[in-house]
């Protein structure tokens, strides 16, 4: 659990229609938006903020947020939509033993190279 996280980001428009995509299935929504940022969550509850990076390449990347899912059939679609609006995978929804016995799990690398996973226990 997080109260929110901050990325920078290099396209926000990019990462817009990335996260739009991958969270909608998580039950989180766009909130708000502007020329510098964006805030996505529950319903007017934002959690993640993106702010547009315009220093040097890689500044913001790097960084791993792990969003709760309801369920196996969200972190499914969390997956393949984040795949279709332009992330890369990093590990398939399935279970993770190694991390607990009830541990199921998706992982997607986001436009700027940040590691995103779904996860419900």
């Amino acid at each position: 659990m997080y109260d929110h996280i901050g990325l920078k980001v290099k396209s926000l428009d990019a990462s817009v229609r990335f996260y739009t995509a991958a969270l909608a299935p998580l039950g989180y929504v766009l909130n708000s938006r502007d020329d510098s940022g964006a805030g996505f969550g529950p319903k007017d509850a934002s959690a993640l903020w993106l702010y547009l990076d315009k220093g040097p390449a890689g500044a913001g990347a790097g960084a791993h947020i792990a969003f709760r899912a309801s369920d196996h059939a969200s972190i499914r679609k969390f997956h393949s939509e984040g795949l279709k609006a332009g992330g890369r995978d990093n590990g398939g929804a399935g279970p993770r033993a190694d991390y607990s016995p009830s541990y199921f799990a998706a992982f997607l690398i986001d436009p700027d190279g940040n590691n995103v996973e779904a996860v419900c226990t």
